[in-house]
């Protein structure tokens, strides 16, 4: 088994920090061995979460950041985002799959997460949200792990 291995970034809170962060959870997705079809949707769910902290969080403020934390321990991939925003309460945002919002463009970020990841953790922040991402790894991408040591 590998050692854990984490890596953090301040990034800010713009578009391109979006992209970057979707970069990032791919390849270190494919280092944890993972197929094509579960990296595709653990980006996706990086991807939302950054989003959901840059634009409601920290409202493209200049002057915030994000947190970007990926963790990898051999059994899970686990991904933190937090931002300096206010701060929401979960269970209040609306069901996307609701009749009344199911053609409004936005509010399917955390339905995305929670659909793609084994686990999708909130923690009110002071300032802030944090959001945990895990991913964990199903028993032939540990096997790939351990063939590679």
């Amino acid at each position: 088994m590998t050692a854990p291995q984490r890596v953090s970034y301040r990034m800010e809170s713009t578009l391109e920090s979006v992209n970057k962060a979707e970069e990032m959870a791919d390849q270190i997705a494919s280092q944890a061995g993972m197929d094509e079809d579960t990296r595709g949707g653990i980006s996706m769910a990086v991807r939302e979460a950054m989003i959901n902290a840059i634009l409601h969080g920290n409202a493209y403020d200049p002057a915030k950041r994000v947190n970007l934390t990926f963790e990898q321990n051999g059994e899970e991939l686990i991904v933190i985002v937090a931002d300096q925003g206010e701060g929401f309460v979960p269970d209040e945002v609306p069901d996307p799959l609701a009749p009344e919002n199911l053609l409004k463009q936005s509010g399917r970020g955390i339905f995305l997460m929670r659909a793609f990841m084994d686990e999708v953790r909130f923690r009110k922040l002071n300032p802030g949200t944090e959001i945990t991402l895990i991913k964990r790894l199903q028993s032939s991408e540990l096997d790939r792990q351990e063939a590679s040591t």
